[in-house]
């Protein structure tokens, strides 16, 4: 069912919306500090990238809980962690080395980083938002936030999120996010910041919590 929010028409993405969303994905991400650090040829990176992000929205269809706008203009891709969730490092390693070929050990390194400074706090996981380049800077994505995050606040939970560039760190503090202690990824990598909106109580929000890093062994 498509909600409106913001005179924006939200709705679940499908199947369907695939080719399109994996697109919008793929291009969205395409520039910046993290895709420049992950895959320093364009070129090669865009066709990896289409590869990722057929696999990311195929498991959140499965897995977690996919938003796109009518237009499909946009997708936002969010997985509910209630509790800690188990993850088997050997498959994801063999999915990865598929996708990426000689460029997966900088992935591998990143979703590793991700996973072990995971909050194990129950919320929910804004994996990705992403706008068509063409239709981005008019509140698009902004309004898909608002949308998801009025339904989190009315079931009490927080959303949690990792910025990779200065420009979305200001936008998610905006939406009402604090940022946690920075990750700096190795060999000269940039610095992704750890955000977090908590869960509404009578006079703030639940805080940013404790870093606990999760011990990992491949």
């Amino acid at each position: 069912m498509a909600i409106a929010s913001n005179d924006l028409a939200v709705r679940p993405a499908t199947e369907a919306d695939a080719d399109r969303l994996i697109a919008v994905l793929a291009e969205a991400f395409h520039d910046g500090p993290v895709a420049d650090w992950l895959i320093p040829d364009p070129e090669q990176r865009r066709a990896v990238y289409y590869r990722y992000f057929r696999d990311a929205f195929l498991h959140g269809l499965k897995h977690g809980e996919v938003y796109t706008t009518s237009d499909q203009s946009a997708v936002t891709i969010w997985h509910p962690h209630l509790e800690p969730t188990p993850t088997k490092p050997h498959q994801r390693l063999e999915t990865l080395e598929t996708i990426a070929g000689a460029h997966a050990p900088k992935i591998v390194l990143l979703e590793e980083m991700f996973d072990t400074f995971h909050p194990d706090e129950p919320h929910h996981y804004l994996a990705y938002v992403a706008v068509d380049p063409q239709r981005q800077s008019r509140g698009i994505g902004t309004a898909m936030l608002n949308h998801y995050h009025r339904r989190l606040d009315q079931i009490g939970l927080p959303a949690y999120l990792e910025a990779t560039d200065m420009r979305s760190r200001q936008l998610y503090l905006r939406l009402g996010y604090t940022a946690g202690p920075p990750m700096v990824l190795p060999t000269q990598g940039p610095t992704v910041w750890r955000m977090w909106r908590g869960a509404p109580n009578a006079t703030t929000r639940s805080p940013f919590p404790p870093t606990r890093p999760r011990r990992r062994s491949l």
